[in-house]
């Protein structure tokens, strides 16, 4: 008795099974890749969009320094706070950063634990952004950046005595950034590759 209700668990089961398959096949189709014909007309504008693309690019025109512009402002935000912040790691700005400049920001922390300092710097905002200078070295589009921001900030020693700055007293800061971006590739993120002061 007990054998005639496995039987029918199978069958249900099997039953269950042919119902999934059909409906993923009613889904999801039974074609696998592409089998028509590409069209003469494709073969042709393809390679000439391809191209079109690059060459946009490689300008850097009104409408690409506006765009490129509010991206270096939000990433000199992010650099500048993840820096002061008080883990003393850069977490949320090391995909902004080129390697050059990373190795000075991590040694400049390193250096700050090891004399047990701690910074509190309050971004107030940027007053102005602009662009110095943009040009095209080997595959790289480096462009320059003047900021002009305002920020608070102090460091303290591991008593929370001042050792520069003022916590009361916000600073206007002068800051030149150079950002540099392969024109070859498709990623639209830029690199910090130098800070002039």
């Amino acid at each position: 008795m007990s054998q005639s209700f496995e039987y029918i668990d199978i069958i249900l089961l099997a039953m269950i099974a042919g119902f999934i398959f059909l409906r993923l096949r009613g889904i999801l189709g039974k074609r696998t890749g592409f089998e028509g014909k590409i069209s003469r007309e494709f073969r042709k504008e393809f390679p000439k969009n391809i191209l079109k693309k690059k060459e946009n690019q490689q300008k850097f025109d009104e409408d690409a320094k506006k765009d490129f512009l509010k991206g270096a402002r939000i990433a000199y935000e992010t650099i500048i706070t993840d820096f002061s912040d008080g883990d003393n790691k850069l977490i949320k700005s090391k995909s902004l950063l080129g390697k050059k400049v990373y190795d000075q920001f991590k040694s400049a922390l390193a250096e700050r634990v090891s004399k047990g300092y701690f910074a509190e710097i309050t971004f107030i905002g940027i007053n102005s952004a602009s662009i110095k200078d943009h040009k095209i070295v080997e595959n790289d589009l480096e462009v320059t950046v003047d900021f002009v921001s305002e920020i608070i900030t102090c460091i303290r020693d591991k008593d929370k005595k001042i050792i520069s700055g003022d916590p009361e007293k916000i600073k206007k800061v002068y800051d030149s950034w150079k950002f540099s971006k392969d024109i070859r590739s498709t990623n639209p993120n830029w690199l910090l590759i130098e800070t002039i002061r």
